[in-house]
């Protein structure tokens, strides 16, 4: 399981990614969710993956070997960020036809999708939610984030909190709460936290930061929104019987 989270904000974007695998008593593994293809004053593009992990790293070293190559359609000369969504449809959908018969024989299908978002110079910086069968949708006011995977501890204080105006430090703030109380729900999702934020306009990343077991800010952060809360919870009206 994982949790992977992009957040479309007037004033940049946000995005952040757990690195558990596999979640057990005896069995947890981490790797890193997040990849970033960034040239600076040019372009910032920012992958999260989900799913299988075979699959995902397939799609992305596609990805990557693709861009290596100058005369290829590739995420270093797409135009748009949609043609960027465009190139992962295409490589997750050939990364599926080559291993789907074989992922069948052992009743497993191809489960991996991605959260891709960021700002190529020319054009406003654009988020999307690119699922398993290669097909895609974009942030828009109404919906200024997408999440994947372990998704339902977090979505509510997101919800609460998190609008296209909400400042890039807020938002910051938001999705790490929402990671805390997803880890304290569910032992799927799991330390280290990649957190990225993006400036709008800038095409570059200076805002890039790793959570690992234990981090004082992570740790304080999780205390005061828990004493936060029960503060509030205490002030609530009682109710009358």
């Amino acid at each position: 399981m994982t949790y992977c989270i992009g957040v479309m904000l007037d004033t940049g974007m946000v995005f952040a990614s757990d690195s558990r695998t596999n979640a057990g008593v005896d069995n947890i593994a981490s790797f890193c969710k997040m990849t970033v293809f960034e040239k600076a004053g040019d372009r910032v593009i920012v992958l999260l993956s989900s799913g299988n992990l075979a699959g995902t790293q397939a799609v992305i070293s596609i990805l990557k070997q693709r861009s290596a190559k100058p005369g290829s359609p590739n995420l270093w000369n797409a135009e748009s960020m949609f043609d960027a969504a465009l190139l992962v449809s295409d490589a997750m959908r050939e990364v599926d036809q080559r291993d789907s018969p074989h992922l069948a024989a052992s009743k497993i299908s191809f489960n991996a999708s991605f959260i891709l978002g960021g700002q190529i110079a020319g054009e406003a910086p654009r988020l999307f939610r690119i699922y398993a069968e290669g097909t895609f949708i974009e942030a828009s006011i109404e919906t200024p984030y997408f999440q994947t995977g372990e998704t339902k501890y977090g979505k509510p204080i997101i919800d609460r909190v998190i609008t296209r105006s909400t400042s890039l430090n807020n938002a910051a703030k938001c999705v790490l709460v929402s990671f805390d109380s997803t880890m304290c729900s569910n032992l799927s999702v799991g330390m280290p936290i990649d957190l990225l934020c993006y400036q709008r306009d800038s095409l570059v990343v200076k805002m890039r930061r790793r959570f690992g077991e234990g981090d004082a800010y992570f740790v304080e952060l999780g205390k005061q929104w828990t004493e936060g809360t029960r503060l509030v919870f205490d002030q609530l009206s009682n109710l009358d019987w």
